[in-house]
């Protein structure tokens, strides 16, 4: 009678840990999924505003070269005054960028290791 108490306890944990396995396996799977799809939706998000943002930029700095321009009666000026405040821009994040990086990577692995 021992005996089969035994094996009946042993069946038990064993149908125990095949299903906690099993259930493990597909919490991961939808934790994957969760992750993946946010991260999928985050970059259209962030694609899509880019363009938005660079077609608006594009069209200020034509009618921004185009206005400095017409002030100082030269068009071309105005369109090297805009480069050059670009290139400015440029070296400007080029210079700062560690302190432009820092606050991003702490805001995404916030993001990253609340999620897991």
């Amino acid at each position: 009678m021992a005996f089969d108490d035994l094996k009946h306890s042993v069946s038990e944990a064993e149908a125990s840990a095949k299903s906690y396995i099993d259930s493990s396996a597909e919490f991961y799977k939808l934790k994957a999924f969760k992750l993946l799809m946010k991260g999928v939706t985050g970059f259209a998000q962030a694609a899509f505003l880019a363009i938005v943002v660079s077609l608006a930029l594009i069209f200020l700095s034509v009618a921004a070269g185009f206005y400095i321009g017409a002030e100082l009666e030269s068009t071309a000026l105005g369109f090297l005054i805009v480069g050059g405040f670009y290139v400015l821009v440029g070296i400007f994040v080029f210079v700062f960028r560690r302190s432009l990086v820092k606050p991003l990577m702490a805001r995404f692995s916030e993001l990253y290791f609340e999620e897991i």
